[in-house]
């Protein structure tokens, strides 16, 4: 089974050593993801609604590059600043998932990479029909 990477272009990817994403087989990795537009920038500053958006058009997009969709998505992995928006994370993921409900886990952390970010998201997605080519 033939590994493929997936990169944002992102400088950190060749600093710390990972990719956007990581294919086998019909197996697709998002890495943690978190609220950064093209530029560079935070999106949502004190904002958990809109920075859980921001992650899952992000997520989506490298999904789409890889041949995958939401709908395959199995699991997602949301890491928060504090649980006690959790209403507004979860608002952010039903607006994506509220039909597809794929598993998913959200935790406290301590902190992220900036005091600014609220919420990282990874997610797992398995491509039913694959057929064993990439492109």
């Amino acid at each position: 089974m033939e590994r493929k990477n997936y990169s944002s272009g992102a400088v950190w990817e060749d600093l710390v050593g990972y990719s956007r994403a990581v294919q086998m087989g019909p197996l697709l990795e998002v890495t943690g993801t978190v609220a950064i537009d093209d530029h560079g920038q935070l999106v949502g500053k004190d904002d958990p609604y809109t920075q859980t958006c921001c992650i899952f058009e992000r997520i989506e997009k490298v999904l789409t590059e890889a041949g995958f969709e939401l709908e395959d998505v199995i699991r997602t992995r949301m890491f928060v600043t504090d649980i006690s928006h959790w209403e507004e994370y979860g608002r952010g993921h039903a607006k994506f998932f509220k039909t597809i409900k794929p598993a998913t886990s959200m935790i406290e952390v301590s902190g992220l990479i900036e005091p600014d970010m609220l919420i990282e998201i990874e997610a797992t997605a398995y491509k039913i029909g694959w057929n064993g080519k990439q492109d």
